[in-house]
């Protein structure tokens, strides 16, 4: 993967990769405090820098059965799950861009694959189930649909994330997200980004995204802050928040900032 640098230091990858349709990569999360962010952001500066997202308000629809067998069976924790998601990476028009992904993950390894689509053949897709290729990955994704009985939009979740590539390791990442929150309703990624919040204020969601494992730097650091992995799943902490409620109420809301 050739990479660009602008001015601010942000990484620009290929076109290619921006687009890229597979992956595979361990994946591991941590909750980190504000303080714990910015010590750690003084570190990340001799080690990362902005990705071409850098900061943004990530949207996604997940699609599930009616008896939201998918996101039982991943709280379930079993060796094998797999997942299905509508993502934007801004608020889109007709016309803009957005990623139909289907996520596995099997013995700690995560498999991700993904078509691009307009919105107008994402609103297509959620009201048939078909879409409009015929390539290797959406034949994937049209038997997930296949298998479980048919899917169809559970969750909008919406959080501000902020994206880091390694400047010496290009297929290392770190994404920190906050205001992570989720809705039942305008499932729809023209709609603004406006939700019940799930998980702490003031607090970050890291995820490390790496092709072997976690780097000296950045280990030590967890060590001495006594940062540990978790189990955190976004559709996962919605659909529980879902059980809870007798009736999902519209108090209690965050907006992003567009």
């Amino acid at each position: 993967m050739s990479i660009e640098r602008l001015e601010n230091n942000q990484i620009i990858p290929d076109k290619d990769h921006l687009y890229e349709t597979v992956f595979q990569r361990y994946e591991m999360k941590y909750a980190v405090s504000s303080e714990q962010h910015e010590r750690l952001m003084k570190l990340m500066t001799e080690y990362m820098a902005e990705d071409i997202y850098g900061e943004s308000i990530i949207r996604n629809i997940y699609f599930d059965t009616d008896t939201y067998a998918l996101v039982r069976r991943s709280l379930e924790k079993p060796e094998y799950k797999e997942k299905l998601r509508l993502r934007s990476y801004s608020q889109l028009s007709l016309t803009d861009d957005c990623f139909l992904e289907l996520k596995k993950k099997f013995d700690g390894i995560v498999y991700k694959r993904r078509i691009v689509l307009k919105e107008y053949q994402a609103i297509q897709y959620m009201k048939t189930g078909h879409l409009p290729f015929d390539d290797q990955v959406s034949r994937e994704i049209d038997h997930v649909g296949r298998f479980y009985g048919g899917l169809s939009p559970k969750a909008f979740i919406s959080y501000d994330r902020k994206a880091y590539i390694g400047k010496y390791d290009n297929l290392f990442r770190v994404t920190m997200d906050k205001d992570i929150a989720y809705r039942t309703f305008d499932m729809d990624l023209m709609k603004g980004a406006l939700g019940k919040r799930i998980f702490p204020e003031g607090m970050y969601l890291m995820e490390v995204k790496a092709r072997y494992g976690l780097p000296m730097w950045l280990s030590k650091f967890l060590s001495e802050e006594r940062i540990f992995q978790t189990s955190f799943s976004k559709y996962g902490a919605a659909y529980t928040d879902m059980l809870r409620s007798d009736s999902y109420e519209r108090i209690f809301l965050i907006s992003h900032s567009a």
